[in-house]
């Protein structure tokens, strides 16, 4: 059969013998036979009438199969939607049971500190009471010692016993001043980190109890302004405050070739003492702002800052953290993840090299969100609310507001706008089986992995947040930081000399 043109318009046919003429003749296109005979024209108008109602029938027989098939095609998707939805639900309840696993394990873990006895025998009644202390009225107390795991006592890295901390108290007000209630939040200790069985947004003071022993100071490299300031206050830090100083391998090698009086700064050797940082550190001191923390702390007057830090009391600040596994297409289950992974300000999924749009379909806990066109999606913390996704269009956020920024990068639709989701959910954000390429991700800018098709990033708020001391208090140093880093609303005041109102 020949193709069929659009432009065919329906035939009228006159069949039946009421629709006749008088002269015998139909209204339609058939001519009723005079004397048994037919007119060859209209015997061949009638086989083109045939042809055209043929191809007509035929038309609306492939309408109604491509009906059918879109239809077929939508109860597809919405079953595959389904699936993914149900997916995404097993895996945010996996997440769930495994944060819930992890704090359970930190109190465990709190409260067997509480009941072994660690040094000598016969500790003062001082020492014990010390010990003791974890959760005080309007406050929440440290542990002295601190343990990751199962530590073996007898490694060369603890030479036989375990070393003591300095000891601080927390407490929750408004600038540093406790405000009466009583927040029951467990302060505990895994892997040298402040673990939080909820995350608050007050203020939070603290108090040392014991006075820090070590510093560790990271410095940016290829910087000789941060070189000079780093050997400046080692110097401070070792003769002035008698505080032991520990360094990274490559900084006390520069302290070395400078001058060989550097000896008495410490190091380490390989990645298993890097693994036990954490029971040595009491404070970690980071020069260089971008490429290590960005703090505005003026270097002119680290003498003042860290005076007031070690002497204390201050107001710190919980910085929180994202928790991120990676789920290849491959893995048996949704608990079958790569090794997790930290970050502090941001997780960026883009488009990497690939010409394509990415393709992401996201889901938080059991909803669908979206699916992301664009050149990719930041997944932000509040503390890296005024990095990456503030240059991407994200608003900026109080670092004491725990939340999820949700952030489009240069998406393809004019109403697709940043979202902030709640501290408690998780985050799926997975790369669809008909991309037309891959995804990359990256975490703080580093680590960067490959999303193939199938592949899948969860994201959740990690119980693990990074205490910063603060200048004045959070609020004071966010608002400076903005305005002086930032420079947020800055314009040239109007002159007030023009026309007034008239009273």
């Amino acid at each position: 059969m020949s193709s069929l043109s659009p432009s065919l318009s329906p035939c009228n046919f006159a069949m039946s013998p009421s629709e006749l003429t008088s002269n015998g003749s139909s209204s339609g296109t058939f001519v009723h036979p005079e004397n048994g005979f037919k007119d060859p024209l209209s015997s061949l108008d009638s086989e083109k009438v045939m042809m055209e109602f043929l191809q007509q029938s035929s038309v609306k027989g492939i309408d109604d199969h491509l009906f059918e098939f879109s239809e077929a095609l939508r109860t597809v998707a919405k079953a595959l939607r389904r699936v993914a939805e149900g997916k995404a639900s097993a895996q945010a309840e996996a997440a769930e049971w495994k944060r819930k696993y992890e704090l359970e394990r930190t109190r465990n873990l709190s409260k067997e500190f509480r009941e072994l006895s660690f040094g000598d025998h016969h500790d003062t009644e001082s020492d014990r009471t010390n010990n003791e202390k974890f959760c005080g009225k309007h406050g929440i107390c440290s542990q002295h010692i601190l343990r990751d795991g199962e530590i073996d006592f007898d490694s060369k890295v603890f030479h036989n016993k375990i070393m003591r901390k300095a000891s601080f108290r927390l407490s929750w007000g408004c600038n540093g001043e406790k405000n009466g209630q009583h927040k029951h939040d467990i302060v505990s200790f895994e892997r040298g980190n402040i673990t939080t069985a909820e995350r608050s947004s007050k203020q939070i003071s603290l108090r040392w109890e014991s006075p820090p022993q070590k510093v560790l100071i990271l410095t940016k490299p290829n910087s000789i302004s941060v070189q000079v300031l780093c050997a400046e206050m080692v110097r401070w830090l070792k003769h002035q405050k008698n505080i032991d100083v520990l360094v990274e391998p490559r900084v006390r090698n520069e302290l070395l070739l400078d001058d060989s009086s550097y000896s008495f700064v410490q190091t380490w050797e390989n990645d298993e003492e890097i693994l036990h940082l954490h029971t040595k550190v009491d404070l970690v001191v980071t020069l260089g702002g971008d490429g290590t923390v960005l703090w505005p702390s003026e270097s002119e007057h680290y003498q003042e800052y860290l005076d007031a830090i070690i002497k204390g009391p201050i107001s710190i600040t919980l910085r929180h953290r994202l928790q991120c596994h990676v789920i290849r297409d491959a893995a048996k289950d949704e608990l079958e993840t790569e090794e997790p992974i930290l970050a502090l300000n941001e997780v960026t999924i883009d488009r990497g090299i690939s010409s394509y749009l990415t393709n992401l379909e996201c889901y938080c806990d059991n909803s669908f969100v979206t699916c992301v066109q664009g050149d990719g999606l930041i997944l932000s913390t509040t503390s890296g609310s005024t990095a990456y996704s503030l240059a991407a269009g994200g608003s900026m956020v109080h670092p004491q507001v725990p939340g999820i920024l949700f952030t489009p990068i240069c998406p393809h639709s004019l109403s697709f706008r940043p979202l902030i989701l709640p501290e408690n959910v998780t985050v799926r954000v997975q790369v669809p089986f008909n991309s037309r390429g891959h995804a990359w991700v990256s975490f703080d800018g580093k680590d960067r992995k490959q999303l193939a098709a199938g592949d899948a990033l969860v994201c959740s708020m990690a119980p693990w947040p990074v205490p910063t001391a603060c200048q004045v208090n959070s609020t004071h140093d966010f608002l400076r930081s903005i305005h002086e880093d930032l420079h947020w609303n800055l314009r040239k005041t109007q002159s007030f000399d023009g026309p007034k109102e008239l009273s």
